[in-house]
């Protein structure tokens, strides 16, 4: 199993280590609902380092993410991101990723841990373009630092000024004594910040640094735990749960990074899906009745029967009742339409609702 260069910061600081995507993980320290409360309310740090990070250059670069990616990088100005997803060839996504746009023949993919191997052969399967790739994930760093505090918290440690990062753009500059540290104001929380990018040898004086800058802010680790809550409240898909290599962007919602002004794998099977419809859509619900959703439970109709199951599924530390996403047959999608989740062999009730759950 592989650590993060931080790994002994985080055993020091008392977090459960638990595996994940064949890394040793903090899945939390205090606990997740005061980790939660930490990034919607002040501001939290989670490591992330984890996650697979490729570098594509040269004059076809733009040419072979085109041929792979859902969404239109064509649009992308340097210092911008994008999220999007890569099918298959039969209708379902191999990962959602974020497209930087580093210089103007180089982009930057980073793609989910426990994907970085299939991504990786993926791309380069399509690349007859002579594109040269790059896979810097073993040497790179990733810390997300988020919540309504972060821009304040973190301006003494930059000369640029973090408030006119808009968000998906980037700024690659000076971060806590480090040169050339990427600053995204990106995240997976829906709670503002950013996500810094930088060397192994690098992250540990950025890690110090940042919690001494943060301290008065009520700065704190957080783990993979609070993440979750974190991106269920704003409906974020997380890949192996509501996405995965069966699921096709325009059943899982993501018709929105799905752009027809290009060619791309599977193009026409997904254009054909979105013009005539699908047999089943991702749905976001909320329980009316008292009771904690979780993975593969199984959906019904208001008569016991099976319409679906449930793919991401919690008690929301900010709303305090639960909530979840799953498949359902499209006559059952409406908003509003009342459904039962079954808990315990019973039938507990929930309705569909729009995302995101949680309303700042």
């Amino acid at each position: 199993m592989k650590s993060t260069a931080l790994v002994n910061k985080h055993i020091a600081l008392g977090a459960k280590m638990v595996p994940f995507a064949g890394y040793n993980m903090p899945v939390q320290y205090e606990g997740v609902n005061a980790e939660h409360e930490t990034v919607r309310n002040a501001v939290g740090v989670f490591d992330v380092s984890h996650m697979g990070e490729f570098l594509l250059t040269g004059e076809n670069a733009l040419a072979l993410i085109q041929k792979v990616a859902t969404n239109d990088a064509a649009t992308l100005t340097i210092g911008r991101a994008q999220y999007s997803c890569m099918p298959n060839g039969k209708g379902g996504i191999v990962d959602d990723l974020i497209i930087y746009r580093m210089k103007e023949e180089q982009y930057l993919l980073v793609v989910n841990a426990s994907n970085i191997e299939k991504d990786w052969n993926w791309i380069s399967s399509h690349n007859d373009l002579g594109v040269e790739m790059k896979n810097l994930s073993d040497d790179y760093s990733l810390l997300a630092i988020q919540g309504p505090k972060a821009v304040e918290a973190m301006q003494s440690l930059t000369s640029i000024d973090l408030s006119a990062i808009n968000y998906y753009h980037f700024e690659v500059a000076d971060f806590a004594g480090i040169e050339h540290v990427i600053i995204s104001a990106t995240g997976y929380t829906g709670s503002g910040g950013f996500e810094i990018y930088c060397k192994n040898t690098e992250v540990e004086q950025i890690w110090d640094r940042v919690f001494e800058a943060g301290a008065s802010f009520g700065i704190k680790p957080v783990g993979l735990a609070a993440r979750d809550t974190l991106r269920l409240e704003m409906g974020f898909c997380l890949y192996g749960n509501d996405i995965d290599d069966s699921t096709s962007p325009i059943e899982a919602g993501l018709g929105w990074i799905t752009k027809f002004t290009k060619d791309f794998t599977d193009a026409l099977v997904l254009k054909s899906q979105k013009e005539n419809g699908v047999t089943r859509k991702l749905i976001a619900f909320e329980m009316i009745d008292r009771g904690i959703p979780r993975h593969d439970y199984q959906i019904l109709d208001l008569e016991g029967n099976v319409i679906g199951k449930v793919t991401s599924g919690t008690m929301s530390p900010s709303m305090k009742i639960g909530i979840g996403m799953g498949y359902v047959e499209t006559a059952f999608a409406n908003l509003e339409t009342q459904i039962a989740i079954e808990i315990r062999e019973k039938g507990v009730k929930a309705k569909i609702v729009k995302l995101p759950f949680y309303k700042k």
